[in-house]
């Protein structure tokens, strides 16, 4: 059964509320890596999610400087897109910063990774990879893309690398 793996920003961001109620009510399975008490065994799971699952959402939001989700989209993320063309990406880049976070120098290399990283993302061609502008945006985009895996699933067995 396919399965939505959430990622991304993690922290204190409650992003993920809406998208559990949503993928509850509509019993879609999903993997939520944020943890009351995370530990080193958790990454585990993570990978296995990250590796495996059939949507990947990987929301970078306004509410931290995100420099490990960005090197995260940078790296992780753009690996498994280009290795794995039967799973599906949805990327959201926040352009602004929450205004609590006042140091200068963060905020400023913050927002010019977001513009890279967010331009590079753009210039690519790759059919399972989803930029988003907004939550809603992803929220939606999730749900009709794990609709589709679950048409596909019944034919991975017709697939000789599945």
């Amino acid at each position: 059964m396919p399965t939505i793996g959430m990622f991304g920003t993690c922290g204190r961001s409650r992003w993920r509320e809406p998208f559990i109620a949503r993928y509850q009510k509509e019993r879609i399975p999903y993997f939520n890596p944020q943890v009351a008490d995370w530990k080193p065994e958790d990454a585990v799971a993570e990978a296995e999610h990250l590796a495996n699952d059939e949507v990947i959402l990987f929301p970078v939001t306004s509410e931290t400087y995100a420099t490990g989700s960005l090197a995260e989209v940078g790296f992780s993320i753009l690996q498994a897109i280009r290795l794995d063309d039967r799973r599906d990406f949805v990327i959201l880049i926040a352009m602004d910063l929450e205004e609590d976070l006042d140091d200068e120098v963060a905020r400023k290399e913050s927002l010019r990774a977001r513009a890279l990283v967010l331009q590079h993302l753009k210039k690519l061609r790759l059919k399972n990879l989803y930029v988003v502008e907004t939550l809603e945006e992803m929220l939606a985009v999730s749900v009709q893309l794990y609709r589709a895996a679950e048409l596909r699933a019944p034919l991975a067995r017709f697939n000789p690398h599945s």
